[in-house]
C-alpha cells in the first residue's frame, strides 16, 4: 500500500524538520510548506492529512484552512499555542478537525495523526458496506458508497467529521443523540469538558452547509438540554 501523504505547514524550519523526521520514521510521506500560499499550491488529491500552524506570516492558519477546504476534505490538524475556547471555536469553524497545543509531545502528535487517518479511511472505506447505499431526507441525499452529500442535485462539501456526524444521525432518524454520544462515536475518544463545544461548532457548520436557514433548521433539530436529532 502507498504511504499516506501528510502536508506539514509551518513557517518555522525547525518545527517542520522535527515533524518530518518523526513522521517519516512512522512510515509517512511528508511534504512541507512554509506558509498558507505554498500549502494551497501543494495540496493535491494525494494529500491524506494536513498539519497546519495557526500563527504564520501572510494569511493565517484559519484563513488557510478555509481555503484548503475548497480543495480537499482531508483531515486538518491545527498546531497552536492558543487554547482558549474562542480560539478552538475559530479553528473548528474554519474547517479544522482537531488541534494540538504547543509545545506537544511526539507521542501525542503521532497518536493524533494516526487517529485522524484511521477515522478518515474507515469512513471512506469499509463503512460503505452498509445495508443501503443511499439515505434520503427531503431534498438531502447521502450516498454512502462514495461518501457524498447532495441537496437538490448539487454536491455539498463536508469535512470527514461533518460527514460522519450527519450520516450517523441520518441513518438513525428521530433518535436523540447527546453531545457525549456523538463525540465518543465519531471521534472515538473519551468525552472531555471541551468536547461539547467541539460538537456545537461542528453541528453549526453542518447546518450552514445543508440548511436553507441555519437559524431555523429543517434537518438537524436541537433538543435543549438533551442533544440533537434528525426528524
Amino acid at each position: 500500500m502507498d504511504k499516506r501523504q501528510i502536508l506539514v505547514v509551518d513557517d518555522e524550519d525547525e518545527i517542520r524538520e522535527v515533524i518530518r523526521i518523526l513522521l517519516e520514521s512512522e512510515g509517512f510521506e511528508i511534504r512541507e510548506a512554509r506558509d498558507g500560499d505554498e500549502a494551497l499550491q501543494m495540496v493535491s488529491p494525494q494529500t491524506d492529512l494536513i498539519i497546519l500552524d495557526v500563527m504564520m506570516p501572510g494569511i493565517t492558519g484559519y484563513k488557510t484552512c478555509q481555503l484548503l477546504r475548497e480543495k480537499t476534505i482531508a483531515p486538518i490538524l491545527f498546531l497552536t499555542a492558543k487554547t482558549r475556547e474562542s480560539d478552538l471555536t475559530m479553528g473548528f469553524s474554519s474547517g479544522g478537525d482537531d488541534y494540538l497545543a504547543k509545545p506537544f509531545s511526539y507521542t501525542e502528535l503521532v497518536a493524533r495523526v494516526k487517529g485522524l487517518l484511521r477515522r478518515y479511511y474507515v469512513y471512506k472505506g469499509k463503512d460503505t458496506l452498509e445495508r443501503s447505499s443511499y439515505i434520503q431526507i427531503g431534498e438531502l441525499v447521502i450516498n454512502r458508497e462514495i461518501n457524498e452529500v447532495q441537496k437538490n442535485g448539487k454536491e455539498i462539501l463536508l469535512t470527514d467529521l461533518e460527514y460522519r456526524i450527519l450520516r450517523l444521525m441520518a441513518a438513525n432518524r428521530r433518535k436523540l443523540f447527546s453531545a457525549r454520544y456523538l463525540y465518543e462515536s465519531v471521534w472515538d475518544e473519551p468525552y472531555l469538558s471541551t468536547s461539547n463545544n467541539t460538537i456545537t461548532v461542528h453541528i453549526r457548520k453542518i447546518r450552514e452547509k445543508i440548511e436553507d436557514d441555519p437559524q431555523h433548521p429543517k434537518y438537524i433539530k436541537t433538543i435543549w438540554g438533551k442533544g440533537y436529532r434528525i426528524e
